[in-house]
């Protein structure tokens, strides 16, 4: 549970690099709701122009919604990561709070509460599914237990050898 993803970049640079991500997911995302918004709300025959137009008036907003979005959640989630001193969903699921609460500080009180839950467990969802596919996913451990027989003639003593009793080494394709 402890164990860091490698693949991310180092929180400074995972600012900008989610900022930049999140602005690009929902541009290109907005983009496709704003024309075929516009470009049904448009008059026969200025379709293909007023879904263009609708693009380029609204899919920048949208994008910087996202942006503004993955920018906070990325901030929160490094500053967990700084304070707990370690890398583990539990920052994202507080993150996920702290950012939905904070966007929502404007509307009130209540309203920062009611979203900041939201969004706790929006996360918390998020990373459970997550956890739950890379266990699925993730190869059974090696090696054989201790005291585990064949399914087939092992309670006798007996020794049944079957193929998948002992496990072929994965091969290596390093060229010296």
């Amino acid at each position: 549970m402890g164990t860091p993803e490698t693949s991310r970049e180092p929180c400074p640079d995972r600012i900008l690099d989610d900022l930049g991500g999140a602005f690009a997911m929902g541009a290109v995302g907005g983009s496709v709701f704003h024309f075929i918004k516009g470009a049904y709300n448009s008059p026969k025959g200025e379709r293909f122009l007023g879904g263009v137009n609708t693009v380029r008036m609204s899919a920048p907003r949208t994008g910087g919604g996202f942006a503004v979005w993955g920018g906070l959640f990325s901030i929160f989630d490094c500053g967990m990561v700084y304070v707990r001193q370690k890398e583990d969903p539990w920052n994202s699921i507080f993150a996920g709070a702290a950012t939905g609460g904070f966007l929502q500080m404007r509307q009130g009180l209540k309203s920062s509460a009611r979203s900041a839950a939201f969004g706790g467990v929006l996360l918390a969802l998020i990373e459970g599914a997550g956890i739950m596919v890379n266990r699925i996913m993730s190869p059974p451990p090696q090696g054989k237990k201790e005291g585990s027989g064949s399914s087939r003639g092992g309670s006798r003593g007996e020794s049944v050898l079957e193929s998948f009793d002992t496990p072929t080494p994965m091969p290596n394709f390093d060229y010296k």
